[in-house]
């Protein structure tokens, strides 16, 4: 977020009307309009804009073939947009042929310029020539005149932390941001240009709702999900399906925190598939020590006998030192490749102090020595375990039980009223584990909302899904060895 005192100004030079390059080339070539989404991401910065509580001024630059349309027109009816003209060829033409299809009196030009040949071609430009000459007394003034940061260049190159940092910065300076709606959500392959809007969303301070999506392209399809949908309860309301849209998502996918809150009155579009958690009830630590059985009980005896000692500590360097130890000890856990093996000291106390916020660290130690951990997220009527891991050195001494009791304590205490441990059913021998601790099945609903063609075809077929959420279990079974195997031999390659 800028300082009050220092107003935001954006420059975007629209240089073509469509995200797809390719049919953008064939607009701007023949004039040919090829399907929807004319200036859609032109389209969502507006919104954006329209949105920020910030002090913020859009300078939009449109070409004779990047004219707005109604729509766009209507999304920029306010003080926060100012329309200017990006001079291709002729610039007087081009003056009143944008003042005619805005009716607006415009005050402002950038010249729009290309190195390449193709890109001369393209706009009918001299061979070499690489922008259009302005006359003498040409009427607007030059936004080129202003200093200028491209947020859009820098997202090629730098991560979007950095990028927001260094657009603060600049906007401090007093500098112009300057961005093209084509790379709002794609890279450039010859065009060094970056993804921005993660950017932009920081710097507006608009679609927050959508700061904990995950995206993940699933066959021919983006699928996107809550990352915090087992914390708090997702029901997707119609802004927020557009904004998805805007961003291309094909298909959103949440579940139904059934053990708290229903999902109301579902839309029949919305196709459902069973999904489950491993859930544990809370009342009190009494109550469930009686409901374990003996020989679970007799492991977490047998840590406090082995001196393992836990508690809740806070997030610092001592904790990440222990937890990188733990991390590095063997390549290898439960018969497969452990993924965090390898992780370095300086990220491992990155994610730590990251995940602070809203997560609670459980600690086991023997003497000084760390030799577990749990790692709890506290969400709305629910503690989620994320992760659970000890010293195998020290496996004899049930840490992992220990920690659970305790966890189990904290939860009570704090009236959480469930944990979760994951899925069930992907894993024979952590099931084991869990069922021993108190942890049962849970079947919940996974909804499916299809958002584009694309996305409807691949509800329909199925292809949403992950193959091992298809499988029956039976076949699951015998494929466990096979995949614990081809791990292992992918981690040692």
């Amino acid at each position: 977020m800028q300082n009050e005192d220092t107003p935001m100004r954006i420059r975007i030079d629209v240089d073509y009307p469509y995200p797809s390059r390719l049919r953008s080339f064939a607009y701007t070539l023949l004039g040919v309009k090829l399907g929807s989404g004319y200036l859609k991401n032109c389209k969502t910065i507006a919104r954006m804009v329209n949105e920020s509580p910030e002090k913020v001024t859009a300078y939009w630059f449109f070409t004779t073939k990047t004219l707005p349309d109604q729509q766009l027109l209507a999304l920029m009816a306010n003080s926060k947009h100012e329309i200017g003209l990006h001079v291709v060829n002729r610039p007087q033409e081009e003056l009143a042929a944008l003042e005619s299809a805005t009716g607006k009196k415009v005050a402002y030009y950038t010249i729009h310029g290309t190195a390449r040949l193709f890109g001369r071609i393209l706009w009918r430009r001299k061979l070499n020539q690489a922008q259009a000459q302005i006359p003498e007394g040409f009427p607007l003034k030059s936004l080129h005149d202003y200093p200028t940061t491209a947020i859009d260049m820098l997202c090629c190159t730098h991560p979007a932390d950095r990028v927001t940092e260094m657009a603060q910065e600049a906007l401090a300076k007093g500098q112009v941001l300057e961005i093209h709606p084509d790379w709002l959500f794609q890279r450039g392959t010859i065009n060094p240009r970056g993804p921005y809007y993660p950017v932009l969303r920081r710097l507006l301070n608009v679609d927050r709702e959508l700061e904990d999506l995950e995206i993940r392209k699933r066959r021919f399809v983006k699928i996107a999900r809550h990352q915090k949908e087992y914390e708090q309860t997702i029901f997707p309301s119609t802004q927020f399906i557009e904004k998805l849209s805007e961003r291309n998502i094909d298909i959103f996918t949440f579940i139904e925190r059934r053990w708290c809150c229903a999902t109301p009155n579902p839309p029949s579009a919305w196709t459902k598939t069973e999904d489950n958690i491993s859930l544990l009830k809370v009342t009190t630590y009494n109550n469930w020590w009686e409901n374990i059985g003996k020989k679970t009980r007799n492991m977490v005896r047998k840590a406090e006998k082995s001196g393992i000692k836990t508690e809740v500590t806070e997030p610092n360097r001592q904790l990440a030192e222990g937890i990188w130890k733990i991390y590095n000890e063997t390549p290898i856990r439960q018969e497969r490749a452990f993924p965090h093996y390898g992780a370095r000291l300086q990220d491992v106390e990155n994610a730590v102090m990251l995940s602070a916020q809203n997560n609670i660290f459980i600690a086991a130690y023997l003497q000084e020595e760390l030799s577990g951990f749990i790692q709890l997220t506290l969400g709305d009527k629910i503690g989620i375990i994320s992760q659970i891991l000890s010293l195998q050195k020290h496996f004899d001494k049930a840490v992992n039980n220990t920690l659970l009791a305790k966890t189990v304590e904290v939860c009570a205490a704090k009236q959480t009223g469930w944990i979760m441990y994951g899925r069930m059913g992907n894993h024979p021998s952590l099931d084991k584990f869990k069922e021993s601790n108190g942890f049962t099945r849970y079947p919940l609903t996974r909804y499916y909302v299809p958002l584009t063609g694309r996305g409807r075809v691949a509800v329909k077929l199925g292809l949403q899904r992950e193959a091992k959420d298809v499988l029956p279990t039976s076949i699951k079974n015998r494929l466990f060895p096979v995949y614990n195997w081809v791990s292992r031999k992918r981690a040692q390659l």
